[in-house]
């Protein structure tokens, strides 16, 4: 299959002729939303709400003072109650749905919103989510996959939040294969609120994942998410490499929020990787003096999933 190779913000990026991210360019959705083609607008996001208190209260706070100004909330998490609180006294908040089918950590398990005899394809031995998104995809039957998510969409409805918009725990939904891609382009079309798409993480999709997203699907033009090695080299200088380059179009930062107290080293025991001090070196960047001089010097605009959902409709 011919492949075509255009240069876009002096970014080399190949694209299929029928491909969505190749007919709906990052600044032609831009220019939807009322932008012109040449602004840097960007989401910071942040993952993982309901995780745990030390999660809730710094994402809040993030949200109240700093520039973050978009999260997902996890339905099937122990301190989901404390978020739909938040919310109430926080109804402009831009919140999503973290779409969850996994759980990680070592000692902090969840499971099923749906009935576990309902969806037992998802579940481990012991009933709890799989730890990776491999062992979910082998082992998850396409209508209890559904079943689940519909649950976890409605159960967060049911508390009082219209969410902004849907994204995916630990990238499972769009990367681990054709039933679960397709589920999660199906909700989020009959929903009408924008999933997580974006053109470097589409263009990594094999071709028969490529293919199930259309031109009806919103696809932004970057989302960055610090890796392990980002995380041992120093997230500051990961996030502030990303404000300096910033390109012109509709970008996402993901970030993972809490303090690095005794509650987060024990949900992040042996994990180090997306544990307490990286969480807390994420929260300590995003409400610095240094982030808010950046967006202001790279003259960076901050739009939210919310205002992209119009093109849904």
């Amino acid at each position: 299959m011919n492949r075509i190779l255009l240069f876009l913000f002096g970014i080399s990026i190949y694209f299929l002729p029928n491909d969505p991210i190749y007919a709906q360019t990052a600044a032609s959705l831009a220019q939807r939303l009322g932008y012109p083609a040449d602004a840097k607008l960007l989401i910071i996001h942040a993952d993982d709400l309901g995780m745990a208190h030390s999660v809730n209260s710094a994402t809040f706070e993030a949200m109240s003072k700093g520039p973050v100004n978009s999260a997902s909330i996890m339905a099937p998490t122990p301190w989901l109650a404390e978020v739909a609180e938040m919310a109430k006294t926080n109804p402009s908040y831009d919140l999503g749905i973290h779409l969850t089918l996994t759980c990680e950590w070592v000692y902090l398990k969840w499971g099923s919103v749906a009935s576990r005899d309902a969806v037992s394809s998802l579940l481990d031995e012991n009933g709890y989510f799989y730890d990776n998104c491999e062992s979910l995809g082998a082992h998850a039957k396409a209508g209890e996959l559904e079943l689940e998510l519909r649950a976890q969409i409605e159960r967060v409805k049911a508390l009082g939040i219209s969410p902004t918009h849907f994204d995916t725990h630990m990238g499972c939904l769009l990367h681990t294969n054709t039933a679960l891609l397709s589920t999660y382009l199906k909700l989020g079309r009959e929903y009408k609120v924008p999933l997580r798409l974006s053109r470097n993480l589409v263009a990594t999709l094999p071709d028969s994942l490529r293919s199930l997203i259309t031109e009806k699907d919103i696809v932004i033009d970057h989302v960055y998410s610090a890796t392990p090695q980002d995380f041992k080299q120093g997230m500051a200088a990961f996030y502030e490499n990303i404000l300096l380059n910033l390109k012109p179009g509709i970008n996402e930062i993901i970030v993972h929020l809490a303090t690095k107290d005794p509650e987060m080293r024990g949900v992040t025991y042996n994990h180090p990787d997306w544990g307490a001090n990286w969480r807390q070196a994420d929260l300590d960047f995003f409400k610095s003096n240094r982030c808010k001089e950046l967006l202001r010097q790279q003259n960076i605009q901050l739009i939210t999933f919310r205002e992209i959902g119009k093109l849904t409709n």
